[in-house]
């Protein structure tokens, strides 16, 4: 056998130690960096589950963000979870695999019916707090209810409804959800605060399903089906810039009047064009931090009042500058 020139033997012999060496460099460097990437996750006192309405909803998106910033400050990981579109049974099953999680705390909104309330009585069960926000279930073992009097949201839309305006009026209403619970609640508040005032008339109430599309189609029902209607009140986020849609569709010579339901920056636009009469404020963003602060107080043994509503209150035009609230309306 003839055997290899001893320079060539050298230089393989070589080769072979130069792989060797930077494989164990790179790899080395691959461990290294797994290794810290792992050590480098944060770990977390807490974890807790925000349930949203739907994912992508502006409204909601304020309640997230005023949940993380207060869950930066605890210490807390923030999970948001929920239905693309408004399906109270995607929520439940939500609910249901939180709770499988294990999850120190989840923050929902109420829903209708006794599967909610035996999800609330599971999770208590297994020691996981319950927070319900924006809708409350009262009659459930939730531990704590973060969000606005819905029935006295209603009530304040009734009586700034009163005193914007003079002779009959004929109201229509675009509600967001029929068969959900803060809704109803608005609704009831506001038609016993009309009650107190014979000239204006409840016409029809339409869903608009918490949509700004929804809302357009409803408010042009509302006035096609109801021509006597002088007055237009949206009870959910979104209704109020449908309501302007719809009123632009079907060419009205006389304008009517128009109060919305919370402060989204193209709700304020509509009322700084006097496109809009009037909104009633919510605090979306102060909910979401409230409802993570008391969470916290719940996990750390701190007594909270079940009941925590935050403000609500009506903005008008004057309030308003440039699409920016200059200052609160008046306060329930």
């Amino acid at each position: 056998m003839k055997r290899l020139p001893r320079n060539t033997l050298y230089a393989a012999v070589i080769v072979v130690f130069l792989i060797s060496f930077c494989s164990m460099l790179y790899y080395g460097k691959e461990t290294f960096y797994v290794e810290k990437k792992l050590s480098s996750q944060q770990i977390y006192d807490y974890h807790f589950a925000l349930i949203t309405e739907e994912v992508g909803n502006d409204y909601w998106r304020l309640i997230e963000n005023g949940a993380k910033e207060e869950a930066a400050k605890h210490n807390v990981y923030l999970e948001y979870i929920g239905p693309r579109k408004s399906d109270n049974e995607e929520k439940l099953q939500t609910f249901d695999r939180m709770i499988s999680a294990k999850v120190d705390g989840i923050i929902t909104q109420g829903i209708g019916g006794e599967r909610f309330k035996a999800l609330v009585h599971k999770a208590v069960e297994r020691g996981i707090e319950v927070i319900t926000v924006d809708t409350d279930v009262p009659h459930s073992e939730r531990q704590v209810y973060v969000g606005t009097d819905n029935y006295q949201a209603g009530y304040l839309a009734g009586q700034a409804l009163i005193n914007d305006t003079e002779g009959e009026v004929h109201v229509g209403v675009v509600i967001g959800l029929l068969d959900a619970l803060n809704q109803q609640d608005r609704l009831k508040g506001f038609n016993d605060a009309i009650a107190e005032e014979k000239r204006i008339h409840l016409a029809d109430v339409k869903e608009s399903n918490i949509t700004e599309i929804g809302a357009a189609e409803a408010a042009y029902s509302l006035l096609k089906e109801h021509p006597q209607i002088n007055a237009l009140v949206g009870t959910s986020a979104l209704d109020g810039m449908g309501i302007v849609q719809g009123i632009e569709e079907i060419h009205l010579t006389v304008e009517p009047y128009v109060l919305a339901f919370d402060i989204l920056p193209q709700t304020l636009e509509l009322i700084d064009q006097d496109k809009i009469d009037a909104t009633i404020t919510q605090y979306p963003a102060q909910m979401g931090k409230l409802a993570v602060r008391h969470m916290v107080d719940l996990q750390t043994g701190r007594q909270v009042e079940q009941l925590q509503f935050t403000e609500t209150g009506i903005i008008r035009n004057k309030d308003i500058s440039n699409g920016e609230i200059i200052k609160k309306g008046d306060e329930s």
